[in-house]
């Protein structure tokens, strides 16, 4: 994570994206079809994530998140820069390795209603990729569904179910199951709790972090519950207007916030204790178009702490201590290890 530039000698990640831009068109007009500008949803993010990590990616609707998710699970495609997998940028990759990559980077969305097809039984589901993506055998799908379905807590009996014929919390199971049955070594959690009941978001939580322990899996967990994702996290990246504008060990970020925008949103997430009688900080307005970023730091029409260069002058992302950077003019942060 950083303004370094990718070297291919540093394997210690399994994936990484390096200056990663998506860019959509905005067009008007059926017959001359003119592009009238261009939405910025990434623009230029620099992201790691390691072996057996648990990254976490917050930030208000608009920020980019789930666009960095599509990108990664090439749902989108990048306008520029580099997706890396195991020291292989994935635009370069052939059909195989392609094939590869699919069955190693999977999704969970936050929706499972609408990720499962409703005209499939529940075996169907979650054996198609295995028969597909691996190329299992008939006769031995069964028993990986039966296993996998095991491992998220439900039993053969589901097998021959449709989605509509279980619960919310059932449903987003099934998407966990489907998500490792083919041994993936990478998940994107894309607000995984968010459409469940209050009562399930804890099992799925514990079960999606036993799952990460048991299996080794990587995790970039895409969320607007700062409290859920610090629960889960090792690092949390703080994303703002299609750049990542904060990024360290989830510890380290709580104890010592330096963007005001990171700031804001940890103390409108995080509980107070009733004693506390802190002011809260309040951030006026709204996040600004991609379409039309604002010059110099795009988040300086908000920050109750900008100077005259905030407006002029894009902040770099910056080291400002331990595996800790931040891209900000704030007073004492704007140089490496301060």
């Amino acid at each position: 994570m950083g303004k370094s530039k990718v070297t291919r000698q540093d394997t210690n990640y399994i994936l990484r994206t390096h200056n990663l831009k998506v860019y959509f068109p905005v067009k008007a007009g059926i017959i001359l079809d003119r592009v009238l500008g261009w939405v910025k949803a990434l623009d230029g993010v620099d992201l790691t994530l390691r072996p057996s990590q648990v990254a976490g990616l917050v930030g208000e609707s608009g920020s980019g998140k789930t666009t960095l998710g599509k990108a990664i699970l090439l749902l989108v495609a990048a306008t520029d820069g580099e997706i890396l997998y195991q020291g292989k940028n994935v635009c370069t990759f052939n059909k195989e390795e392609l094939k590869a990559y699919r069955r190693n980077v999977k999704a969970i969305f936050q929706d499972p209603f609408a990720s499962l097809s409703p005209r499939l039984r529940i075996k169907d589901i979650i054996g198609e990729p295995l028969e597909v993506g691996v190329g299992m055998k008939k006769k031995d799908v069964e028993s990986r569904v039966a296993e996998v379905l095991g491992m998220v807590g439900l039993d053969r009996g589901f097998m021959g179910l449709f989605p509509h014929e279980l619960s919310g919390g059932q449903r987003q199971r099934v998407a966990i199951a489907r998500a490792i049955a083919t041994h993936s070594e990478v998940i994107i959690l894309d607000e995984p709790t968010s459409s469940l009941d209050v009562s399930v978001r804890l099992q799925i939580v514990h079960l999606l972090m036993d799952l990460q322990q048991k299996l080794g899996l990587s995790y970039l967990l895409i969320g607007h519950d700062l409290a859920m994702v610090a629960y889960m996290s090792t690092n949390i990246a703080v994303m703002y207007l299609g750049k990542i504008v904060e990024f360290a060990e989830t510890e380290g970020l709580l104890r010592n916030t330096i963007h005001p925008y990171t700031k804001a949103l940890i103390e409108s997430s995080l509980p107070d204790h009733p004693r506390d009688k802190k002011v809260r900080t309040v951030l006026p307005g709204e996040i600004a178009s991609p379409l039309d970023i604002p010059p110099g730091c795009r988040f300086h029409p908000r920050c109750v702490r900008r100077k005259e260069i905030c407006s002029q002058v894009e902040p770099p992302l910056v080291a400002v201590g331990n595996n800790h950077w931040v891209a900000c003019h704030g007073e004492g942060h704007n140089g490496p290890n301060r």
